[in-house]
């Protein structure tokens, strides 16, 4: 038996409902500037301490030091503006990169699981850089340029595989259908990637094993300003494009029909968002290795802490996972593991594999 409700009651819920709406904007920014606070504050403790600690008066006396050629502190200038600061940095930004490249892939196809580190694109790159260092014996520079061409190259195969009419015309599921083709090529493309990897390891000796090993794990030990600044480049790019994209990639999740509608260029918006999400993978990827799950991570993460689908939530809970990761990996790892320091990749992909196994289990209760 129901209850029917009366006018009142029905002109109450209706306003609650607005109300409701009304505060989500507001409730997104808070949280999201909360996010920002937090970055701040491991950013904070990542340069100030450690296995060595800087006071906050020497912090700000080294960056004066530096920027007006005065006085420095022996050794404490080096370690903070040759390794830390620098590596805070960069993990910052390959942080962001992966969390809004996640982001775009998992809004716009609509699937948790759509990211660079499970479609392929991670697997690309890391192929790519494993052949460089163990046939040419490329090293630095070299291998980030073989991840980044890798990336791309193999992002564009799988987009090709998968491409098809609904990727280029209206339909309502059509393009949920051109995305699970998507992540099933990427799927299939990676396995046969992680044998070609499998394959090159065994062939190399123990130390170009080891080199591409700790390449493979994704880690920040050869971070510096120059590649700050070329990955700063990258970004100054890369993220107006995301900012550009931001508002048909929200009408894009009506639907394809009801974007058509509206204007929107399904099939253009489609490779628009594939090609920029791809480069911020591709470019982080080339900074620091394939640091796994950080994008896969990042946007479901985001999405309940905020309550709402958000690309600058994203990239900031990218952002705190690999500082955050990095930090223990580089100062709590070793006083368990008697002075063996992790790779951050490492740290996230213990973090990555039980939050996938526990969306998986989440999603099967929905569904039941």
């Amino acid at each position: 038996m129901t209850t029917l409700e009366s006018p009142a009651e029905m002109a109450l819920d209706s306003n609650r409902t607005r109300k409701h709406w009304r505060e989500l904007p507001s409730r997104v920014l808070t949280r999201t500037a909360v996010l920002a606070l937090g970055v701040v504050v491991m950013f904070a403790i990542y340069v100030l301490l450690g296995s060595y600690t800087v006071t906050i008066p020497d912090f700000f006396k080294i960056l004066i030091g530096l920027l007006t050629g005065g006085e420095r502190i022996p050794g404490a200038s080096f370690i903070v503006m040759e390794n830390k600061l620098p590596r805070a940095v960069i993990g910052v930004m390959i942080g962001a990169a992966f969390g809004l490249s996640g982001g775009l892939f998992q809004t716009m196809l609509r699937n948790p699981l759509a990211s660079p580190d499970v479609i392929g694109i991670s697997y690309g790159a890391s192929a790519a850089a494993v052949t460089a260092i163990v046939i040419f014996g490329a090293t630095g520079p070299a291998v980030s340029a073989a991840a980044l061409g890798g990336a791309l190259g193999i992002a564009a195969l799988i987009y090709a595989i998968s491409r098809g009419p609904s990727l280029g015309s209206g339909g309502g599921n059509r393009g949920n259908a051109a995305g699970n083709r998507l992540i099933l090529a990427g799927v299939g493309i990676a396995a046969a990637l992680h044998a070609v990897v499998n394959f090159m390891m065994t062939r190399a000796d123990i130390r170009t094993a080891a080199d591409a090993l700790v390449w493979l794990n994704g880690s920040l030990n050869s971070a510096n300003w120059d590649r700050a600044g070329m990955l700063s480049l990258a970004l100054l790019v890369l993220v107006p494009a995301v900012i550009a994209l931001a508002g048909p990639l929200r009408i894009l999740e009506l639907g394809d029909d009801a974007a058509a509608g509206l204007g929107i260029r399904v099939g253009f918006t489609r490779l628009a968002v594939v090609v920029t999400a791809v480069a911020l993978a591709a470019v982080a990827t080339a900074a620091a290795g394939p640091v796994s799950f950080v994008a896969f991570l990042a946007g479901p993460i985001a999405r309940r802490f905020t309550r709402k689908a958000s690309l600058p939530a994203s990239a900031l809970v990218g952002a705190l996972i690999v500082l955050t990761a990095d930090y223990v990996a580089a100062n709590l790892a070793p006083l368990l593991l008697d002075g063996t320091v992790l790779p951050v990749g490492v740290i996230t992909g213990a973090l990555g594999a039980p939050f996938l196994l526990w969306l998986l289990v989440t999603a099967n209760r929905k569904d039941a």
